[in-house]
């Protein structure tokens, strides 16, 4: 018995004397024995580890905005008939043996694609109007794998939206954002279908509010974000955080045709207003007065000897518009319209868009650097001419 206990004791002794060699020369050891987080799968020839279910999210992710927005984002793929000239020579059977049945057809199909998001569960989309503009039939894909053929409620090429219906039950519509909260600095989603790659999410920054003159649209307030966006991603959405829609992807800066991180979204103010509209008339009614208007640059305010430097100068006034009738003239300065000071062109633009037709409304006018107030009964804007 008392040998016994000598050799438990001795075992005991080596047991502790291995143990403290181990945690002080190698702790990791240890570390790696005991832990939870990863689970030892042995196999026959190799050795691996694999992380334990997480139960919480990654700190820092952005799934469930994901998760709660990407069913309201459809793919959208629209096909026309391509018209050429028919050749009297094509309905020839000589000349049809040699070239082929299909050579020279009258009408091919092209196709193109792009996305839309569902705004209400009663079926409307919103997307962008180049996406569908001119497009015979309209083929919306669902996130849920169902397809519907959509039909044009209206559009509105000047701030280049639209919107469209398909009849569908259980439609999952988005939650319109708060962009009037929103910062430069703020992360944000774009979800859309580029280059046909189906759904995709990229994360970016809000870049810039209130971007314009740039030439895209005619009235511009964009929301610029590095969010790749890349063809197939119009009509798209921009999310929060929260999975809310801030903006409707439109377009992007680039020299190769692919992202560059200079992208450009639609703001919700601006595309609430405009579906609304759209929904309710079929179209999108804007005050307009006829006149053509020009920036107030330091060369124009130098060689004219102009005092104000801010404003839009009225290069050209239509000949029986609201504007000529109020007794506007070219050379005349718009300083203010409704008390509410005009800035530039764009500015302009935007507040006699906002006028109802038929209304009468009070413009400043600077002449001869003299200001003074002039009555003008807003008139409707005609719809652009498109090339």
């Amino acid at each position: 018995m008392r040998r016994f206990w000598l050799l438990f004791a001795q075992a005991v002794t080596i047991g502790l004397a291995v143990w403290f060699i181990v945690t002080t020369l190698k702790p990791d050891w240890i570390g790696k024995l005991g832990s939870s987080q990863n689970v030892r799968i042995a196999s026959s020839s190799v050795s691996i580890q694999e992380a334990a279910p997480l139960r919480l999210p990654a700190q820092d992710s952005f799934r469930d905005a994901a998760k709660l927005a990407m069913p309201s984002v459809v793919n959208i793929f629209t096909t026309k008939e391509a018209r050429q000239l028919k050749n009297p020579y094509l309905d020839d059977p000589f000349f049809r043996k040699f070239f082929g049945d299909g050579y020279g057809d009258p009408e091919e199909k092209q196709s193109s694609l792009g996305s839309g998001v569902v705004v209400s569960p009663q079926g409307y989309i919103l997307t962008n109007n180049h996406v569908v503009e001119a497009a015979d039939e309209i083929e919306v894909a669902l996130a849920d794998g169902r397809k519907a053929v959509a039909k044009v409620v209206g559009a509105d090429p000047e701030t280049d939206l639209a919107v469209i219906k398909i009849d569908v039950p259980n439609l999952p519509a988005i939650t319109l954002g708060r962009i009037e909260q929103a910062q430069v600095g703020d992360p944000v989603l774009a979800i859309g279908n580029p280059f046909g790659v189906g759904q995709t999410v990229t994360m970016g920054i809000i870049s810039a509010l209130g971007r314009n003159h740039l030439g895209i649209n005619t009235f511009e307030n964009f929301i610029q974000t590095d969010a790749a966006i890349n063809p197939g991603n119009s009509g798209g959405a921009l999310i929060d955080t929260h999975g809310n829609l801030l903006g409707i992807n439109t377009a992007i800066y680039s020299r190769s045709g692919g992202s560059l991180g200079i992208g450009f979204a639609i703001p919700v103010s601006t595309v609430k207003t405009v579906m609304e509209s759209i929904i309710n008339t079929g179209q999108v009614v804007r005050g307009w007065i006829g006149v053509e208007p020009q920036d107030i640059t330091p060369e124009l305010a130098e060689s004219f000897g102009l005092t104000k430097k801010t404003g839009a100068i009225v290069a050209g006034v239509l000949r029986g518009g609201p504007a000529d009738k109020a007794g506007i003239k070219p050379g005349d300065i718009l300083v203010a319209i409704e008390g509410k000071p005009v800035t530039d062109t764009t500015e302009m633009l935007n507040l006699i868009a906002q006028l109802t037709p038929g209304n009468k409304v009070k413009f400043t006018i600077a002449r001869r650097n003299q200001e003074s107030v002039m009555q003008v009964t807003i008139g409707k804007r005609p719809p652009t001419q498109r090339e």
